[in-house]
């Protein structure tokens, strides 16, 4: 048999991988932010409604050109360009279709408002007659067509909207909608923060009806950031953040008749949170999920849209918190597949139409990290999991009476699937430490692979020439747990001589920094690192994710105590091997791993040498209430464990160098945790290192910041480990 040069190419690489060991060519910072290692991809993939194919969304950034394009899943050829970017059609970066695929929702000039939500000028391109419109003439947030495609809902300046697009009529539902007070129909600060989603307003299955939550933000105190820029004075932003222990918005659900436009409340007992609402296959019938404020309560209703009246379908509790789930599926008799941890570990269940458990459909010590969908012809559920192990992923299908399960990947790593609409096919991405992303479309029932789309053979092509060094993985036993743990040698690693250590590491509560998958951006770091000389290692402790719900939640109410405890305990154990140097060992961490690295510096002063934190939180006290309370409960109840665990109250500590970093416009992570830091390192008279980046928000980036931080960040380690 002939093997291909793509098959070749791979072997080669993964057979020789310590071939690349001799290239001498060192990774630089500026390579690594200049887009030199960057991976090719399916940007904005979509299965068209005919399950045979799809869409892809093509952006030439040099140009400022975009494009859509249409494929064929069986040939994989590549069908037509749908519209592309002109002089009649803005340059736009996304795009939506209606539910007949006879229009297009595309988004242009998008500009960013805090994690996930965005400004955006939008307009509706007409398939047939080559039309576009504007939505309006002024930017919006969240606009989505109505299931027919003749309406498009939106949100202007707190308040919901509908465009007609036959008569380009525009009525406004709601009129109290005012900044910093009332929100109709998207999320406040922190809903969006901690709850994942931005769009508060859903259409039911007909069109009929509008269901959306109303945010009374009026008792929630406010935060400013000064926004220094380049005027002579500087500029304020207020907004709402509830930090913990304060008040958070008072939330309410409506419905809205569309044909009258008749706004209705709909009594939920006063629920504390709302985070999800989904309309049913039946389009009287909307569920919701709700939380009390300590999150260990999670109830779905079940609303009659015809009375408003409610009904409970299902109640979760839990000693610390319930997770709010994305994965509720309504078949088409309203019986649904709801995803829960509470045997232990994420797995699926299916309910019928009252919320009666039908059976668990999947079980046993691994998680299902992914939910993808249920085919209905096949009575088949497909998902991603665990159960090639914690730090892999893989694609399965089985039924919905648990029976019948089929692996449908085959390679180990990190195997993710998107699927056609019908589940006819699904395209693979399929990454390891070893192998940058690749796409290739299999058979749905047989996992089978029908063709290969897209490999990234010109970026392993080009990591030939530089010192790539392999992460071994492995487990380390600390504090009676086999912990996930890599280690990156360096190039010329040498037994019989000692390198400093250098740890990096997230650890908040279900996160996971130990995985095999592809090299993100750090992972370059972490090889220019180690080309210098230095050992650097992961080890994902306690209260990390994806090894049960016990394993997890064990840091409830004690943040920064067990995983503090982890570090400086792998620490003590890595240097005692022979090869490492036990008196040059540092950490670092942004964000949690900020608060991480600080407590370990602070904690672990006779283990650690050297740490570094950017953005940090230093006081749980400081940050907001859905994300901190979900954890620790709130200040008042619980002020042993934020004030034991904040290096704010042992400052005194600090023996090794110290470097801080914060964002001056962080509306997340606020500048507050790094100044009182740095008053309480200042009363205690110990020196240290730091930078604030002006007008930078958590993430820190935008033109040479990154580069800046980093050379910054690479120095400090190299003069003092």
């Amino acid at each position: 048999m002939k093997k291909s040069p793509l098959l070749l190419l791979i072997v080669f690489f993964l057979c020789h991988f310590s071939v690349l060991l001799a290239q001498n060519k060192q990774i630089s910072l500026k390579e690594i932010y200049d887009g030199t290692f960057s991976v090719k991809g399916l940007d904005k993939l979509q299965s068209l409604k005919n399950g045979k194919q799809y869409t892809i969304l093509s952006v030439d950034k040099v140009t400022g050109t975009s494009s859509i394009q249409k494929y064929e899943y069986k040939t994989q050829k590549k069908l037509e360009t749908i519209v592309s970017s002109s002089s009649s059609i803005p340059y736009f970066t996304s795009y939506e279709f209606s539910g007949d695929e006879s229009r297009l929702l595309l988004a242009t000039a998008l500009e960013p408002i805090y994690r996930r939500s965005t400004l955006g000028f939008y307009y509706v391109y007409d398939l047939k007659t080559k039309e576009i419109s504007a939505v309006s003439s002024s930017k919006i947030q969240e606009p989505t067509f109505s299931p027919d495609g003749s309406k498009v809902a939106y949100v202007k300046n707190n308040n919901i909207y509908v465009w007609d697009i036959a008569s380009n009529n525009t009525k406004q539902l709601t009129l109290d909608g005012v900044k910093n007070k009332i929100i109709n129909g998207v999320t406040d600060w922190v809903y969006e923060e901690e709850f994942a989603f931005v769009r508060a307003f859903e259409w039911n299955s007909d069109g009929s009806k509008l269901a959306f939550i109303r945010f009374d933000e009026t008792k929630v105190p406010e935060f400013s950031m000064d926004v220094y820029g380049a005027d002579l004075y500087q500029a304020q932003t207020v907004f709402k953040y509830p930090k913990a222990g304060e008040n958070n918005s008072e939330v309410s659900l409506h419905i809205v008749d569309v044909d009258t436009y008749q706004i209705t409340p709909v009594d939920l007992d006063d629920p504390y949170y709302i985070p999800r609402i989904k309309w049913m296959q039946d389009p009287n019938s909307l569920s919701v999920q709700t939380l009390n404020r300590h999150q260990n309560k999670l109830r779905l209703y079940m609303v009659n849209a015809r009375n408003n009246s409610s009904s409970l379908l299902l109640e979760e509790t839990d000693d610390a918190y319930v997770s709010v789930t994305d994965d509720l599926t309504f078949m088409a008799d309203d019986s649904f597949i709801w995803t829960s941890e509470k045997d232990g570990f994420k797995h699926i269940y299916l309910y019928d139409a009252e919320g009666k458990l039908m059976n668990q459909v999947t079980k046993g010590p691994w998680e299902v990290t992914k939910y993808y969908g249920y085919d209905q012809n096949e009575d088949l559920i497909y998902y991603q999991s665990t159960e090639n192990g914690s730090i892999n992923r893989d694609v399965y299908s089985v039924g919905s009476n648990g029976g019948n399960k089929r692996r449908l990947t085959t390679k180990i790593g990190q195997n993710a699937a998107d699927f056609s609409s019908d589940f006819t096919y699904f395209i693979n991405t399929y990454s390891s430490a070893t192998n940058p992303p690749e796409y290739t479309l299999h058979n749905s029932l047989s996992g089978k692979k029908v063709k290969d789309i897209l490999f990234n053979h010109e970026l392993l092509s080009k990591l030939e020439h530089y010192s790539i060094n392999p992460k071994e993985f492995s487990t380390i036993s600390i504090n009676g747990n086999e912990l996930n743990m890599w280690m990156i040698k360096p190039t010329d690693f040498d037994i019989t001589k000692k390198y400093p250590l250098f740890m990096t590491q997230y650890s908040g509560p279900g996160s996971q920094k130990v995985s095999n998958s592809w090299m993100d951006t750090n992972d370059y770091w972490f090889q220019m690192l180690a080309t210098d000389g230095y050992i650097v290692v992961c080890v994902d402790g306690r209260g990390t994710g994806y090894k049960g719900s016990k394993f997890k939640k064990v840091t409830y109410k004690e943040l920064g105590k067990y995983e503090v405890e982890d570090q400086i305990a792998a620490a003590k154990k890595l240097s005692g091997l022979p090869y490492i140097d036990e008196t040059r060992t540092g950490i670092w961490g942004w964000s949690y791993g900020g608060f991480m690295s600080t407590n370990c510096l602070l904690k672990g002063n006779d283990t650690f040498e050297m740490a570094i934190a950017v953005a940090p939180v230093t006081s749980w006290r400081f940050y907001d209430s859905i994300y901190t309370e979900r954890f620790m409960r709130t200040p008042q109840e619980n002020p042993s464990g934020y004030d034991e665990n904040s290096p704010l109250n042992y400052p005194e500590l600090l023996k090794g160098n110290y470097l801080l970093v914060h964002g001056s416009a962080d509306d997340n992570v606020h500048l507050q945790n790094t100044m009182r830091m740095v008053e309480a390192l200042i009363r205690a008279n110990k020196q240290f290192d730091w930078a604030i980046y002006p007008d930078k928000n958590h993430s820190i980036n935008g033109g040479n910041t990154r580069l800046h931080l980093y050379t910054k960040m690479t120095n400090f380690i190299k003069e003092n480990l």
